[in-house]
């Protein structure tokens, strides 16, 4: 009888501390993931006014969005936010996130801004996994390269000068790395089809905020 008492104890002991351990890690992955979201969203506001300067502008770019679903552009089956910049009343930037899936490494978040007349306002990365020395370059404290981009012009896909130039292009490429910087230039060209495609959207004034744009995926 000792002995079942003794392992009846230890199996209710056991149990109280399988309870007790599981509740710890529920709430610190709960801690952490409401953390991880601050960061990110703290990360995102900083990319974005780095391409529009918060002082330009007449609102907040963190709630004048349009959602929109496009796997062939995000990567992604979630809706994702596009971030629209205003001036005078009416929309003159748009922030289009996109994610280029032939890094060398995987894939590469962006996002990229376009303004009404279709020029770059500005390229960021928000994340990638290229590699540290050569790929990362596309990150604006290690590289100015994004930097690039900014006023140029897509004339579409009959523009053979939107390419790195390695392969004939007008964007420089990295010593000793092609394939992180050509994804970038084929997102961002990617990004400035999808604004061309909806720009009538994009740009209206009187849009509901957090609609989708009519013809998006």
């Amino acid at each position: 009888m000792d002995m079942l008492t003794a392992i009846r104890n230890s199996a209710v002991g056991l149990s109280i501390f399988a309870v007790i351990t599981s509740g710890a890690i529920a709430l610190t992955q709960l801690s952490t993931h409401e953390q991880i979201q601050i960061n990110e969203r703290e990360a995102r506001a900083k990319a974005l006014y780095q391409i529009v300067p918060q002082a330009s502008i007449e609102n907040n770019l963190l709630e004048d969005t349009v959602s929109i679903n496009s796997p062939s552009l995000t990567g992604s089956a979630a809706a994702v936010e596009i971030f629209r910049a205003r001036r005078h009343g009416q929309v003159s930037t748009v922030i289009i996130p996109v994610t280029a899936p032939d890094g060398y490494t995987g894939n590469i978040d962006m996002i990229v801004g376009i303004n009404a007349d279709e020029s770059v306002a500005g390229v960021r990365v928000l994340a990638h996994k290229e590699t540290p020395g050569l790929g990362d370059k596309v990150e604006l404290k290690k590289s100015d390269w994004l930097l690039s981009f900014d006023g140029q012009h897509y004339e579409g896909n009959d523009d053979p000068s939107w390419a790195v130039k390695k392969d004939g292009g007008r964007f420089d490429q990295f010593t000793g790395a092609t394939i992180t910087p050509r994804a970038v230039v084929n997102a961002t060209a990617r990004a400035i089809h999808y604004f061309r495609e909806h720009k009538a959207a994009l740009l209206d004034s009187q849009s509901d905020l957090n609609s989708t744009p009519a013809g998006a995926e």
